[in-house]
């Protein structure tokens, strides 16, 4: 196959301005590989980039290309790189975007390999979240003695920071929405719903325990006035700003990021041990990336959106992808502010 498709925009907007456009594999330069994209995650702040909301930290050129994280296999390789061959299968990120394409052509420098044992959907989808993840809980140094309270704790980030925090050995109290607590009860949470009252369900469920931070993924004005009200140190906790400058960091990390590269070592390590499970709530064929961003967009999705390249249909064309199945959209929510969902 040398003939695929790219997300492409060629102005600030909405989905409106999505277009899919013909895209020629391309030639691997020095230095570089030519990944053919098996699946490829989407991320909010992806959106609010494309849509003007992020104009202050990146100014992009256009035609832009959407996406940065993504798995794959080589099918080509350039001059200079030695440690990986045609057709092995890799995961990592396209730094100036691109990721949601048929190709995608990087630096060596921007994927590992991807262990047998992760599957496609996950490694598509695990570079953002889990870096961002990854580097706010590794920032709190938590540990046995530690409570730490994560709101919008269901959605892509909060959930795998739930898990790191878990793996550390704290104390997570998950706020998010009803219908997810038996989702963060597995994961091994204590669920408590927002609203009126949070503050009293907060301290209830924590049953004595000193709560000793507090991550902020809902973009909430008072959550750090209820931080300071549980008793939290101002530098304990955690705002949605901070976590967007994160996002921002490994949205254009550069190939040759050695931290980005540790980090997604680590991550692919936590989910072969089964200590860090990406839930996957919606997967779509690549043709419905509009519908993806979309389901994304309702701030109600659990986990990952991603988007698949070569799907396998095994039901109606407009059914057996969409992602229902995790949410009830009947139920009132809460929405988030910004980012992740709870």
């Amino acid at each position: 196959m040398r003939h695929g498709n790219a997300v492409q925009y060629d102005r600030y907007g909405g989905f409106d301005v999505v277009q899919l456009v013909p895209q020629e594999r391309p030639d691997a330069g020095p230095g570089e590989i030519v990944v053919e994209v098996v699946a490829a995650g989407l991320n909010h702040i992806e959106r609010f980039l494309r849509e003007g909301k992020l104009r202050e930290f990146i100014d992009l050129d256009f035609p832009a290309h959407q996406g940065v994280d993504f798995a794959g296999i080589v099918r080509a390789r350039g001059e200079g790189v030695k440690d990986l061959r045609v057709g092995d299968e890799v995961l990592g990120h396209a730094p100036t975007g691109g990721a949601h394409a048929n190709w995608v052509r990087v630096p060596r420098g921007a994927v590992i390999k991807k262990p047998e044992l992760v599957g496609w959907e996950v490694a598509g989808g695990l570079y953002l979240a889990g870096c961002t993840a990854a580097t706010i809980v590794r920032g709190l140094r938590l540990g046995p003695q530690d409570t730490v309270v994560i709101s919008a704790a269901a959605g892509g980030v909060g959930h795998i920071q739930c898990q790191l925090a878990h793996d550390a050995g704290a104390t997570v109290i998950a706020l998010g929405s009803a219908r997810n607590h038996d989702y963060l009860r597995q994961i091994g949470t204590l669920p408590v719903v927002y609203g009126e009252g949070e503050e009293q369900r907060i301290r209830e469920i924590a049953d004595g325990r000193e709560i000793t931070a507090f991550i902020d993924n809902h973009g909430e004005s008072d959550a750090e006035h209820l931080s300071e009200r549980l008793g939290i140190p101002a530098e304990r906790f955690v705002s949605s700003e901070e976590r967007r400058d994160v996002e921002l960091r490994f949205l254009r990390a550069p190939a040759e990021d050695d931290e980005a590269r540790e980090l997604l070592t680590m991550l692919t390590k936590a989910v072969q041990d089964r200590r860090v499970q990406v839930l996957i709530s919606g997967f779509y064929p690549f043709e419905y990336i509009v519908d993806a961003y979309e389901d994304l967009a309702q701030m109600q999705s659990r986990g990952k959106v991603v988007i698949g390249m070569q799907t396998v249909e095994t039901g109606a064309r407009m059914d057996w992808y969409r992602s229902e199945k995790n949410r009830d959209l009947r139920d009132p929510v809460r929405r988030p502010q910004t980012a992740d969902a709870g």
